[in-house]
């Protein structure tokens, strides 16, 4: 049986207006693990918490799918929200003894490609998209305030653009005792784009934009380079982080 074949590039930019860049990117290419976390809280704060969150969560995804003698590796899924538990718990001890960093959270999304099975995890309003046959498609779900009460019919998708709101987000690694992810299952085919990002991206690129993007960039590497400065011809408000993991060819 034949591995799957991807080519998968991260690269984050402070932007124009941010003097700290608050996010950070992590992955383990033998696990097919992938991970974008968006920090915030204070001076310091966020870049703290991206950075705790991030390295947490690889390291523990990675010891529960131990395959050693005596261990029974964790089904996906399970790790992926045993790997968030355990950065919750992580950035939430080192605000408990620190008083500087009380407050600080972060995002966090993160995809498993195993074969050809893709999860995702995310918490937060940072993003996981699949691009397939030209469409994008958002997988992740955005746990914001703005998106609860267009769901709700108390605004318009247009009004929650035009919001000065854009960074309010109901769940966040680090805000409370327990986290609450959500968990999205895709079965991958060979020319899929998967697009991990923060919301620097996506607060000045739609995603015809970025779709079209990932379509005719000619590697990971430019999408990436593409995005981040299509981001900062936009206004470049926030920090811009882009993970880019093209599927070259499908596991047989």
């Amino acid at each position: 049986m034949s591995a799957v074949v991807l080519e998968a590039v991260a690269m984050t930019d402070v932007g124009l207006v941010r003097r700290l860049n608050q996010d950070t990117y992590g992955s383990d290419a033998a696990l097919g693990l992938f991970v974008v976390c968006d920090g915030m809280g204070g001076p310091a704060g966020g870049e703290v918490a991206s950075a705790i969150a991030a390295e947490t969560f690889v390291k523990i995804f990675h010891q529960e799918l131990d395959a050693a003698p005596g261990h029974v590796p964790t089904s996906t899924g399970l790790a992926l929200e045993r790997a968030a538990a355990a950065a919750n718990r992580a950035v939430c001890a080192r605000a408990a003894y620190d008083t500087r960093y009380r407050g600080m959270g972060t995002t966090l999304v993160a995809a498993r490609i195993s074969g050809n099975d893709l999860t995702v995890l995310n918490v937060g309003d940072s993003r996981a998209y699949l691009l397939r046959h030209g469409h994008l498609r958002q997988i992740s779900s955005d746990h914001s305030y703005l998106k609860e009460q267009v769901e709700l019919g108390l605004i318009t998708e247009q009004q929650a653009k035009d919001s000065p709101l854009q960074s309010v987000i109901t769940r966040a690694i680090g805000a409370e005792p327990d986290v609450h992810p959500d968990l999205f299952r895709e079965v991958l085919e060979p020319g899929d784009v998967i697009l991990l990002n923060s919301d620097g991206l996506t607060r000045h690129v739609s995603d015809g934009v970025i779709g079209s993007t990932l379509l005719k960039a000619p590697s990971a590497a430019s999408a990436c380079e593409q995005l981040i400065a299509l981001a900062r011809d936009g206004g470049g408000s926030d920090n811009i982080t882009c993970f880019v993991i093209r599927v070259i060819e499908a596991a047989a």
